[in-house]
């Protein structure tokens, strides 16, 4: 009997763009200098090919609205949606409602790929920000990928892979990475300061510059993840069931595990620690929207952009003129909702 999940409803796909569509206007039009609402909406039509609006701002007002507050809009809206189409992708693939790429140590494993990146380059004179478009993604994909080999082969290793047994296993690896970051920045006391900056999150960009960068990367990430949207709902019914269906469950495991952390990794180098965007954002799709896969991936992948776009707006806006950091923000919500997560769906099976 061929296993037919529930369809993608249009419903939530609609819902996902408006979510997006309400961030992006709110997160250029909201600062410590206000856009008319009106204004920024007919700027950013005038933005597609073929329209040409007159949106009355100002010389000023839409060098302001593209080349700073939009770029860091369109970047937050990337790596919010990486993280959360890298979290939901996770939970499928490891079938636990726990799995998260910090917590799972693959965030870890990243930071201390562009730590490393970041050190060696000023050690050897030159500039941090100055990288090579492939050295910091390329180093962030390394150490992420060898974070979660290193998490499950531990969790699975005495043969107990019980949710909590991974989470275990994550920790330890995060900690045991993490202590390599250390070591690498007191080796450059220098990076100290900017390294710490981007261990706590940041969607700070003067330009397009990180955009284009982890562009190709969400993009092949988002491809490959929502191909295997499909397998990902086989799986779920077990390794037996699944090969009799004709998938292979071991290679599709690489498969997405690699996609994820490619994704991982180049939210990781452009944003720093951002925390909790992958538990957040699928566990709500699915208690919503349902369970299918086909659901979870594309909804979670626009609405954890537009989570990130407005956590970033309140990292903007709540102390200012200062900012506080993103991933503050984050784990500010996140960590009740994953203890929440922990008393309430720690042993159910996805």
């Amino acid at each position: 009997m061929a296993l037919r999940p529930p369809r993608l409803r249009p419903v939530w796909l609609v819902i996902g763009l408006l979510a997006v569509l309400a961030a992006l206007v709110l997160g250029v039009s909201t600062g410590p200098v206000a856009l008319p609402l009106p204004g920024v909406a007919m700027e950013l039509l005038s933005l597609l090919p073929g329209v040409d609006l007159d949106s009355g701002l100002s010389e000023r007002e839409r060098a302001l609205l593209v080349e700073l507050r939009l770029p860091r809009v369109v970047l937050g809206l990337l790596v919010g949606g990486l993280l959360a189409l890298a979290g939901a992708c996770y939970q499928g693939v490891f079938r636990n409602p726990l799995a998260d790429p910090h917590l799972l140590g693959v965030a870890a494993g990243a930071g201390l790929g562009v730590t490393a990146v970041i050190t060696l380059r000023r050690g050897a004179g030159g500039s941090a920000t100055a990288a090579l478009p492939l050295a910091t993604p390329l180093a962030a994909f390394v150490g992420a990928v060898a974070a979660v080999a290193l998490t499950y082969a531990l969790a699975t290793g005495g043969g107990d892979r019980s949710p909590a047994t991974l989470i275990l296993a994550g920790v330890a690896v995060s900690a045991f990475l993490s202590a390599g970051q250390t070591f690498l920045m007191q080796r450059d006391a220098d990076a100290i300061r900017e390294i710490y900056s981007w261990l706590l999150g940041r969607l700070g960009t003067a330009g397009w510059r990180d955009v284009l960068l982890v562009l190709p990367y969400a993009v092949v990430t988002a491809v490959v993840v929502l191909a295997h949207r499909r397998d990902l709902d086989v799986l779920a019914v077990g390794d037996a069931e699944a090969a009799g269906l004709g998938l292979d469950p071991q290679r599709t495991r690489y498969v997405l595990t690699a996609a994820a952390s490619l994704g991982t990794a180049a939210a990781v180098s452009v944003s720093g620690l951002i925390g909790f965007v992958g538990i957040i954002v699928p566990h709500t799709v699915r208690l919503l929207a349902g369970a299918s896969h086909r659901t979870i991936l594309p909804v979670s992948m626009l609405v954890g952009g537009a989570f990130l776009v407005l956590a970033d707006l309140v990292a903007r806006t709540a102390a200012a003129p200062a900012e506080i950091p993103i991933g503050v923000v984050t784990a500010f919500l996140g960590a009740p909702f994953f203890v929440l997560v922990l008393r309430t769906g720690a042993r159910t099976r996805l």
